[in-house]
């Protein structure tokens, strides 16, 4: 193709070229003390346009951020009343189910992307894909999944902040995610999506690093790397403070 072609085309290809995320957060690590209570995560960008400009005559466009935490395993239980006791009925694991969850959009997620563009880039609680274990019935995967969302919702690991992003001239961004007190620790990622027409036009990853320090990290460390001295030493020392209460109740 000669140049001149190239000159003549530039504006359609440019037309056909699509906005690119920059995005950011306020904290790439967060370290947990003894006095650790939570902490508030921003997380902020822009839009990049081709052209340097916002397009005209199109739908303007909206953001989703997700946070997630790393994935765990986790055995669901199911109580249930037998001769007015409470025992362990049915029961579900899943294989790989964040441990961590949060959502922030512009708009509700469901007036942004159908149900398949949300189970594809899993957009909202009810569309995770934890995958279970076994092949339970679907009935009984779904009154299993709504549980564990509960749990994790009640224990503020699980939520969903429609309207929480904020869109300045339709080109920066910004939007608050609350990490609890209770959070796990590992590699969380923070993933933005741009969004228009129904469709997901970029995508954008960033890490955050969550961990222990002080103390709360050599305890957690060596749990991890001599898991069987951890737990003799846990032993000796409930058997010591038990004998060390006991012989100061005689004395008094």
């Amino acid at each position: 193709m000669k140049p001149g072609w190239l000159v003549l085309l530039a504006p359609l290809l440019m037309a056909q070229a699509k906005p690119v995320l920059v995005p950011d957060v306020s904290q790439r690590n967060i370290e947990i003390a003894y006095s650790f209570t939570g902490a508030e995560l921003l997380l902020f960008g822009a839009i990049l346009y081709p052209g340097g400009r916002l397009p005209t005559g199109e739908q303007p466009t909206d953001i989703v951020v997700v946070v997630k935490g790393p994935t765990q395993s986790i055995l669901m239980r199911e109580k249930e009343k037998v001769a007015g006791i409470w025992v362990n009925a049915a029961r579900l694991r899943y294989r790989s189910a964040p441990s961590f969850y949060a959502i922030a959009s512009s708009k509700p997620i469901d007036r942004l992307v159908d149900d398949r563009t949300r189970a594809i880039y899993e957009l909202g609680l009810d569309s995770l894909q934890l995958s279970p274990a076994s092949s339970a019935p679907a009935p009984t995967q779904d009154r299993f999944q709504k549980g564990l969302v509960d749990l994790k919702r009640r224990a503020g690991l699980y939520y969903e902040a429609p309207r929480a992003v904020e869109i300045t001239d339709g080109v920066l961004y910004r939007a608050r995610v609350s990490i609890p007190a209770r959070v796990p620790v590992g590699r969380f990622t923070a993933e933005t999506f741009l969004i228009r027409d129904g469709r997901v036009l970029a995508a954008a990853v960033r890490d955050i690093d969550i961990r222990k320090s002080g103390f709360e990290r050599f305890v957690a460390r060596a749990a991890d790397r001599s898991s069987v001295l951890y737990g003799l030493v846990a032993v000796a020392l409930s058997v010591f403070l038990g004998w060390a209460a006991g012989w100061i109740a005689r004395r008094v």
